[in-house]
């Protein structure tokens, strides 16, 4: 049927990381070595002084989105993760009605099932 699709070309911060993730995500975004934009960020760290690149490096860390851990398999589940990512009150939320509609379902089923005027034998004789 449809393969697994990889996560749409983002700025994602990686999994695989050395710290929080970000020069490697950076990298595979920009589709460089991880090892050249380390080396520059440590050069930067040493020619500017500590606070300014370790500020921009954890303003990054805080605005890029982390890496899925799976491949999306469907446009919904890019758009679930997505809206997960930005704002997990309303992903859960999402998720929440979800859930309460799928039990509403269900005791509407267990109430005809299980009320007296439910005929069990010609439900069972007719397959």
């Amino acid at each position: 049927m449809g393969s697994a699709r990889r996560p749409s070309r983002g700025l994602y911060r990686s999994r695989n990381g050395m710290i929080l993730g970000v020069c490697r995500g950076l990298a595979d975004y920009l589709e460089v070595s991880p090892f050249w934009l380390r080396l520059f960020a440590f050069l930067a760290f040493v020619f500017s002084g500590f606070w300014p690149v370790v500020g921009i490096y954890f303003v990054m860390a805080l605005l890029m989105r982390p890496e899925p851990v799976l491949s999306f398999t469907s446009e919904g589940d890019e758009a679930f993760y997505h809206s997960y990512v930005q704002s997990r009150g309303t992903a859960l939320r999402r998720l929440k009605k979800t859930f309460d509609d799928l039990q509403r379902r269900i005791q509407r089923i267990e109430t005809i099932v299980t009320s007296r005027e439910y005929d069990w034998e010609q439900r069972l004789r007719n397959g």
